[in-house]
């Protein structure tokens, strides 16, 4: 090891070695002269610069997004550029509420008043030549505000041989501020989309709420959980048969009078379950349009959760009796 370091120190300072460091020198100087010479050029270059109302009234609650950074096409120097890109801390434009906000709720600062105070925080040698339209547009109200309930969207499916079983926010409603217009139509607010797949056990996931325009949300995000129920295939036993739409003075009689009822859900869900949960019905309207001495039944009636519902059976042997009022 000791001879390959010194063969490597004899080269670079054998003859050959004097020429290639020679080289890297000259090479060096002209990238930096070249460097030098490009950055003292003049460029364009697009440039952020952070946003903030001033002066807010204390009763007014500002209601538009996060749209907080004014972005400026600057002329100057290509080593002062550099330089602002480069700075710990951007100088912010402070915008003047009381100069801007409209009686509607809303606010809008003209572009070229953008343009002059972005000019105002840049270097002698700078120039600022245009900005973005989407900035300095705001709204706002006093306070008025309500709660709403929170719901997710997109797609969540568990295990195959689980369902969710369950779904719980925290919180499970938030606050939102916005003109009385938007107040009224809005009922529910939703998460931006929610992806998880094949999972067994709970899934919580953190979730950003889906931004309105001109609302502003209290809290941003919500905490979702997921939780999961193993499906198993299950049946409720004697469950009555109802007949519905029968004259004054007959009794639907059905053989059987009870029926079973078929489902797939979860363990859990299970154990709540009873009879009573369900409806099944016979209709007299449709007696008179068969001959036949069965009649078809129906399940009106079923508890949530519950997946690939059926009856034992569709059709029951009937019938009907005439009550004598004495």
């Amino acid at each position: 090891m000791g001879s390959f370091f010194n063969d490597i120190r004899r080269y670079l300072f054998g003859w050959l070695g004097r020429e290639f460091l020679i080289f890297l020198f000259f090479l060096a100087v002209a990238g930096i002269f070249w460097l030098m010479t490009t950055l003292n050029d003049n460029f364009e270059q697009e440039l952020k610069m952070p946003l903030r109302l001033v002066n807010v009234p204390k009763n007014v609650v500002i209601t538009s997004g996060e749209n907080d950074t004014l972005r400026v096409t600057v002329h100057d120097k290509g080593i002062s550029l550099i330089t602002y890109l480069y700075k710990k801390t951007q100088p912010t434009i402070d915008l003047d509420f009381n100069r801007y906000a409209r009686p509607d709720g809303t606010g809008s600062v003209p572009a070229s008043d953008l343009l002059r105070l972005a000019a105002s925080l840049l270097p002698a040698s700078a120039k600022a030549m245009s900005v973005k339209a989407e900035a300095g547009h705001f709204t706002y109200n006093n306070g008025e505000c309500k709660k709403v309930p929170v719901a997710y969207q997109g797609k969540v499916e568990p295990d195959m041989l689980y369902f969710i079983s369950d779904i719980a926010y925290s919180p499970d409603s938030i606050t939102i501020y916005a003109s009385e217009q938007k107040l009224d139509s809005i009922t529910k607010v939703y998460t931006e989309p929610i992806r998880g797949h094949g999972f067994r056990d709970s899934l919580t996931t953190t979730a950003q709420l889906q931004s309105i325009e001109g609302v502003k949300m209290v809290p941003s995000q919500v905490r979702v959980a997921f939780y999961t129920d193993m499906l198993t295939e299950v049946s409720i036993d004697d469950v009555p048969v109802v007949g519905i739409n029968m004259p004054e003075g007959k009794v639907l009689r059905t053989f059987p009078a009870k029926l079973t009822v078929k489902f797939v859900t979860g363990m859990r869900n299970y154990q709540h379950i009873t009879p009573a949960d369900f409806l099944i019905v016979a209709d007299y309207n449709e007696l008179g349009n068969d001959s036949s001495a069965q009649c078809n039944v129906y399940l009106r009636q079923q508890p949530a959760g519950l997946q690939r519902v059926r009856l034992e059976r569709d059709k029951v042997d009937y019938l009907i009796e005439v009550r004598s009022d004495k």
